[in-house]
C-alpha cells in the first residue's frame, strides 16, 4: 500500500502543477519574448536538475539507449514547450491548460492508428463530443484571447507530447526517473542553444519585473523539476491512457487559477464548449474510471 499511495500522492502533485504550470508560462513571458523565456527556463533548470542528481548521488549514464530516451523525454518538454510557448499570444492560461485535456484523445488516436490499438464506440463518441466542445470554444471565444492559430499551436503541442510519451515507453530505457528528466533537460538545453541564433535579436535587454520573474521561477522548478519526476516516474509505473487522464482534471483547476490570480474570463458560448468538451473526455474514459471504480470495490467491501 505504500507504493500505491506513493503513486497517488505523485499523480495528485503532478496534476495541480500541471493545472498551474500554463499561468506560470503566461506570466512568464509578460515581458521576456516567448522563446527566450523558454530558453532561460531549461538554462536555470540544467543546473539545478545536476545538482539534485549529485545531492541525491544518482547517476546520469551516457549509454546509447539512455541517450535515446533523454532525446525522447526532450520531446515532451522543449519539442512540445515550443508551440506553448508562442501559443502564450493567442490563448489564456485556462485555455492552453484545457487544450492538454485532448491529450487522451491523441494518444488515443496514435494508439489506434500506430499501434493498431482497439477504440471502442464510446471513445469515439467521447472523441467527436471532445472536437465540438473544441469548436465551440473557438467560436465562442474569438473576442476573448481565443485565436484559432493558438488553438493550431496547442494542437501541435499536444501531439508532440503525446508522441514524446509513447517513445519514452517504447525505448524503455532503465533509467531512475530523476536521471531521465535530468537528462531530458540537458538534451533540451542544448536544443535551446541552438535556437539562440534565430531569437537573439529579442534577447532582454533589462531585468524582467516581478511578475514575469515568479513564472519563470515556477516553471523552472515546478514544472521543468519537480513535475517531470513526477512525470517520467509514472510513465515507469502507469499505461500511457492512464497518465494521460491527468489532462482531463486539470483543465477545470486551470480555469479557476486563471480566473482568480490572472483576472482571465470566458464568455458563455465558450463555457458551454468547455462543458461540452469535458463531457467528451469524460465519455472517453468511461469505461476506464468504471474498471477503476470495479477493481476498488471488492478491497472497499473487504475493509468494511
Amino acid at each position: 500500500m505504500p507504493t500505491h499511495t506513493n503513486m497517488v500522492v505523485t499523480y495528485l502533485l503532478l496534476v495541480f502543477i500541471w493545472a498551474t504550470t500554463p499561468l506560470a508560462i503566461v506570466w512568464s513571458v509578460s515581458d521576456l519574448h516567448p522563446l527566450w523565456a523558454l530558453a532561460i527556463r531549461f538554462f536555470l533548470a540544467l543546473p539545478l536538475a545536476l545538482g539534485l542528481l549529485w545531492l541525491f548521488k544518482t547517476r546520469l549514464p551516457l549509454d546509447r539507449l539512455s541517450l535515446h530516451s533523454y532525446l525522447a523525454g526532450a520531446c515532451s518538454f522543449i519539442g512540445s514547450q515550443i508551440f506553448t510557448y508562442l501559443a502564450t499570444d493567442y490563448l489564456s492560461s485556462g485555455i492552453i491548460a484545457l487544450m492538454f485535456g485532448l491529450a487522451p484523445i491523441i494518444t488515443g488516436l496514435i494508439g489506434r492508428f500506430v499501434f493498431q490499438l482497439k477504440l471502442y464506440p464510446s471513445q469515439w463518441c467521447g472523441m467527436a463530443i471532445a472536437l465540438t466542445g473544441l469548436a465551440v470554444i473557438c467560436l465562442g471565444g474569438k473576442d476573448q484571447h481565443i485565436q484559432p492559430i493558438g488553438i493550431g499551436l496547442m494542437l501541435l503541442s499536444v501531439f508532440i507530447y503525446c508522441v514524446s510519451m509513447f517513445w519514452v515507453k517504447k525505448v524503455n530505457a532503465p533509467l531512475q526517473p530523476m536521471a531521465q528528466a535530468a537528462g531530458s533537460i540537458a538534451v533540451s538545453a542544448v536544443m535551446a542553444c541552438a535556437m539562440l541564433p534565430f531569437i537573439w535579436q529579442f534577447a532582454p535587454t533589462q531585468m524582467p519585473q516581478a511578475k514575469s520573474l515568479i513564472g519563470l521561477g515556477y516553471a523552472v522548478v515546478m514544472a521543468s523539476l519537480i513535475a517531470m519526476f513526477c512525470y517520467f516516474k509514472l510513465v515507469q509505473k502507469i499505461r500511457a491512457t492512464t497518465l494521460s487522464l491527468t489532462t482531463v482534471l486539470t483543465p477545470m483547476l486551470a480555469l479557476f487559477v486563471g480566473v482568480l490570480l490572472n483576472g482571465e474570463s470566458l464568455s458563455g458560448e465558450a463555457l458551454i464548449g468547455v462543458g461540452i468538451l469535458l463531457t467528451g473526455l469524460l465519455l472517453y474514459f468511461s469505461r476506464e474510471i468504471k474498471a477503476s471504480y470495479a477493481a476498488r470495490l471488492p478491497s472497499s467491501i473487504h475493509n468494511d
